[in-house]
């Protein structure tokens, strides 16, 4: 796929991996607009780089899903990629009952709901184009779970699930669909889960490797990518010990 001359919509794309993708991007000279919950965190993106396009959007409501979808058709008749990256991962121990899921946050909104809508949103749009994309960021947890963030390892592999059968329902169309496998990641979201336990994430990668290697994923039209060392944990992980 050509990587560019696209218009690209990233969601989550002021922090993280979705900053350093519109980053990449657009330094490969495409056209780009992000949102996120924060505003503020959209105007640093906006100040380091005055050509992004920002739109305030918590893409676990539907009712901003829709309006996102309705200010970006009406704004970028050109659109032809959409980068399902925003998501949540937050620690819970499930013993509690069900005062562990009682959170502002949902993991289940945000990191499947949200990429199943904005994608059933934008194929008619997509499939205008003459060649389109749809990028969905799962997770090396999708494959191999861990206990201390059960709901974030489901709702991961559920969006592998749905990535896999929109592959195949869109196949005969000009829209491809891509899925990135990070590990675990030097972000907001990996930090805040290995907070205080000591040993973990010294071997997390950064952000600029995975949109790198998305960017060349996309070109190489490898459908599944894998950055830095995710190969390697599932693989581990499969086969056990």
């Amino acid at each position: 796929m050509n990587t560019k001359d696209n218009t690209i919509l990233i969601t989550g794309g002021a922090t993280g991996i979705g900053r350093s993708l519109a980053e990449t991007f657009m330094s490969a000279g495409n056209e780009v607009i992000i949102c996120g919950r924060r505003e503020n965190r959209l105007n640093e993106v906006k100040t380091q780089w005055p050509q992004v396009h920002i739109r305030v959007c918590d893409v676990s409501k539907e009712k901003e899903r829709e309006s996102l979808y309705n200010w970006t058709r009406d704004n970028f008749k050109d659109i032809n990629i959409l980068i399902n990256n925003a998501g949540i991962q937050i620690p819970i121990d499930l013993r509690k009952g069900v005062e562990a899921l009682l959170d502002d946050e949902s993991e289940i909104e945000t990191n499947l709901v949200a990429p199943i809508s904005l994608s059933v949103h934008f194929i008619p749009l997509l499939m205008e184009q003459e060649a389109a994309a749809i990028v969905n960021v799962s997770s090396g947890l999708a494959f191999v779970p861990t206990p201390f963030v059960p709901i974030y390892c489901a709702t991961k592999a559920a969006l592998h699930s749905f990535t896999v059968s929109l592959r195949y329902q869109l196949e005969k169309t000009s829209v491809k669909v891509f899925e990135v496998v990070p590990p675990a990641v030097v972000t907001e979201l990996h930090w805040r889960r290995t907070e205080g336990r000591s040993g973990r994430g010294s071997n997390a990668i950064q952000p600029s490797e995975v949109a790198e290697a998305t960017l060349k994923g996309l070109a190489n039209d490898e459908y599944e990518i894998y950055p830095g060392w995710v190969k390697d944990f599932i693989e581990r992980g499969r086969t056990g010990p």
